[in-house]
């Protein structure tokens, strides 16, 4: 039988094969991995089960939460990156260099309507394959005596770091909206950084 250009001899395969038995390695019987946990139990799987059958499919499910979001200024500055993203890449989208392709005004919206609105244009903006989009968020204060910072502004500085498909975002040049705005840099599908 001819071998491949490359491929050992056939007794260097076998005196190998015997080195490793001699040293204990034994082959494998099943190909799962054993991740050392104890499988779920049947009954909390058949429980999740049910309880995903019985949600509404009406309701959407959103990619945001509404955990404890922490206040920002109404003139702070947002910057967030992932932290492998290139330098001069963040630099160039602070200095309002990479174009953006779309935008969103939030104005006016109530925060769930602009969260709505929010997931909605991301949705979009990659569906178009969209790297860089605008997003005016304002720098409102709460009409609630509770909330006395720009709410939507500071939710939406949450939302973003959530967000699986943003690389990076900060806050916008004064002739896009400075404080009140932010660009948001997308990975395009299948990208990798």
């Amino acid at each position: 039988m001819s071998r491949r250009q490359g491929e050992p001899p056939e007794e260097e395969i076998s005196l190998f094969r015997q080195a490793l038995e001699e040293a204990g390695v034994r082959r494998l019987q099943a190909n799962r991995a054993d991740p050392g946990r104890p499988r779920r139990q049947a009954e909390s799987l058949a429980e999740r089960r049910a309880a995903a059958t019985a949600a509404d499919p009406s309701q959407a499910t959103s990619r945001t939460s509404d955990g404890r979001v922490e206040p920002v200024r109404p003139s702070e500055y947002l910057d967030f990156a992932l932290p492998d993203l290139p330098y001069r890449t963040q630099a160039q989208l602070k200095r309002g260099r990479i174009g953006w392709e779309a935008g969103l005004d939030l104005h006016g919206y109530t925060l769930e309507e602009a969260r709505r609105e929010l997931e909605s244009f991301l949705h979009d903006a990659l569906a178009r394959r969209s790297r860089c989009v605008l997003v005016v968020h304002g720098k409102a204060r709460s009409q609630n005596a509770l909330e006395d910072y720009p709410v939507i502004k500071s939710h939406v500085n949450a939302w973003l770091r959530e967000w699986p498909s943003v690389l990076a975002f900060c806050s916008a040049i004064e002739a896009d909206g400075g404080t009140g705005a932010v660009y948001i840099l997308l990975r395009r599908r299948g990208e990798a950084l």
